[in-house]
């Protein structure tokens, strides 16, 4: 039996990720300013922050079931007999009700995973199903290694654009204080769909040093494997993936863009990191 991994595309999966576990990808729909555009395939990250920056009003969409058994059909006709089907979380997009909808038509067994989160943590859980897969598991193991990792995966981010997370519902009521701001910059996590505040920095080296030491405190001894992402804010996505890779906790570090679906939401200057365990150590 030969196991597909499917996700979507708010799983900010690099292509690193997509090309070493052979995962296929369903775009998500990026609306700006009424022009529907595929997440990743009409539209890249750089005009995405470009039509933003310019005002362009921004909405993302799910993808049709049609569209979704498109790729299933893909992969199919590349061999597979059985699919693994990753999401983002139904809390926070109507993306699952679309991919059960494809599997229940799909002409090989799908077993359809809601990750209840989003973003990067997405990958994470399908990075662990294709470790999984690579050391010889079945579908229903490597679904395993994908749940567990949804029930643990952490992450933490700064935004460069709290305006579009409040509108975006995701920020909890009350949270204050842009980046420059006399209050400092807040430094989030996201849990169950909601930003939650988790401590503030004065300027770019104490987020490094107080998102770092997230994702320290996180890991608590174990080995962790983490994905750095930033929207246009490449010098301080340097600086913290540097920071990470100088402790031993972290056993693999990979690198991504915040595209467009995750920067409706945050904008560009927001820079994060999404972790989970390492299961091999």
């Amino acid at each position: 039996m030969t196991v597909a991994l499917v996700t979507d595309s708010n799983s900010q999966m690099p292509k690193a990720l997509r090309e070493r576990f052979g995962v296929w990808v369903v775009p998500l729909t990026i609306v700006l300013d009424g022009e529907q555009f595929r997440e990743g395939v009409d539209l890249t990250t750089e005009e995405f922050y470009a039509r933003l920056a310019a005002g362009a009003a921004v909405s993302t969409a799910a993808p049709s079931p049609g569209e979704v058994l498109a790729v299933y059909q893909a992969a199919i006709d590349a061999g597979a007999t059985e699919i693994l089907s990753i999401h983002i979380g139904s809390n926070t997009s109507a993306t699952c009700s679309a991919v059960q909808l494809a599997a229940n038509a799909s002409p090989v067994p799908v077993e359809v995973i809601d990750t209840g989160t989003a973003s990067f943590a997405i990958s994470c859980c399908v990075w662990a199903a294709g470790e999984a897969l690579a050391n010889g598991a079945n579908r229903d193991a490597a679904a395993g290694a994908a749940r567990a990792t949804a029930a643990s995966v952490d992450n933490v981010f700064v935004v460069g654009a709290l305006d579009l997370a409040r509108r975006g519902g995701r920020l909890v009521p009350g949270v204050k204080g842009a980046a420059g701001d006399a209050d400092g910059t807040p430094v989030f996590a996201l849990s169950g769909g909601q930003m939650q505040a988790i401590g503030r920095a004065s300027d770019a080296e104490g987020a490094v040093h107080a998102m770092t030491a997230y994702v320290v405190d996180g890991a608590d001894g174990r080995a962790v494997r983490v994905g750095v992402g930033d929207a246009l804010t490449a010098d301080l996505a340097t600086a913290f993936a540097d920071a990470l890779r100088a402790r031993p906790e972290v056993a693999e570090l990979v690198h991504y863009e915040i595209g467009p679906s995750v920067g409706a939401h945050t904008g560009p200057g927001t820079v994060g990191a999404c972790f989970f365990t390492d299961r091999r150590g």
